[in-house]
């Protein structure tokens, strides 16, 4: 089996499920979800919970003590737990993501692994692309505004824009970490996807639909998203535009990730975080413009 441990947001635990599943494809055995990262007090920042009940995927569920986690280079302690205790349990060889560029390695992982990571690469899980789809389709039918708002975006020259604020505007090391894209982003961006784009209307996303209304300055037909209170929601409309302008954010990069338009113009930051030692991050696929 594989076992993936699910942390963050909604966007997060899209790529660590996908990474996870496409391991278990190559093995051909189950895949487990790993939650307990969410009753952990540890959690900064946002709060978070598991998010992934949207979708169709198969929910396969392991807590820790239901298998042993093992390292070649841990202590001799708990080398003899593995081999007295552990005979009973699955023993599962931890592999923890180094850093956010892809990993070939991880891609040739044996059997009963159990991975602790972001793994936000499309590589990972690229060439399984029609399964992931099919797991991350929605189970449920969209409703009310949803249903009315998906038609408009069915009948129009659709450009999702996400603006990702909360935790990156309001905490310092969020901050620091993540960044924030600033109005000079997003204006070139508007002017750059208006080139590329024939009568667009502008689809806006985002956790501060209010600043958003006051300071984005789009001088063509825009629709503000603000009445979701369910992420997923946002992210099907989002999936459903023709184009996208991204934040540095997980949840609108799945957006743009899960559009079928082979055609389709995705806009992104150049620079995804701020930390400078995250300046080799690998995360914008080939093929979107970097701004």
């Amino acid at each position: 089996m594989i076992v993936t441990l699910l942390k963050g947001g909604l966007g997060n635990q899209m790529f660590q499920y996908a990474a996870g599943r496409r391991l278990s494809l190559r093995h051909k055995t189950k895949l487990y979800m790993d939650l307990s990262w969410f009753y952990d007090a540890h959690q900064v920042d946002t709060q978070r919970i598991y998010e992934l009940d949207c979708f169709k995927l198969t929910q396969n569920f392991k807590r820790n003590p239901s298998f042993i986690v093992v390292n070649p280079d841990i202590s001799i302690r708990v080398k003899i737990y593995k081999y007295t205790k552990g005979l009973i349990k699955p023993r599962l060889e931890a592999y923890s993501e180094k850093e956010h560029q892809f990993d070939q390695h991880m891609l040739d992982l044996p059997n009963n692994t159990y991975l602790d990571g972001f793994w936000q690469n499309e590589n990972y899980f690229a060439d399984v692309r029609r399964t992931i789809l099919e797991d991350f389709s929605f189970k449920t039918p969209p409703q009310g505004k949803n249903a009315l708002l998906l038609e408009q975006i069915k009948k129009t020259n659709a450009i999702s824009l996400h603006v990702r604020r909360g935790d990156y505007a309001a905490n310092k090391q969020t901050n620091a970490y993540h960044g924030l894209m600033g109005l000079d982003y997003y204006n070139t961006a508007i002017s750059r996807m208006a080139k590329h784009v024939k009568d667009p209307h502008f689809f806006v996303f985002s956790d501060e639909p209010e600043w958003c209304e006051k300071n984005l300055k789009i001088n063509y037909p825009a629709t503000y998203a603000s009445h979701n209170s369910a992420g997923f929601e946002d992210l099907r409309l989002m999936s459903h535009c023709k184009h996208h302008i991204i934040a540095n954010s997980s949840f609108s990069w799945w957006g743009a990730w899960l559009n079928p338009n082979a055609d389709k113009v995705v806009i992104s930051p150049k620079r995804w975080f701020a930390d400078p030692s995250m300046a080799k991050a690998e995360i914008i696929p080939k093929g979107w413009i970097k701004i």
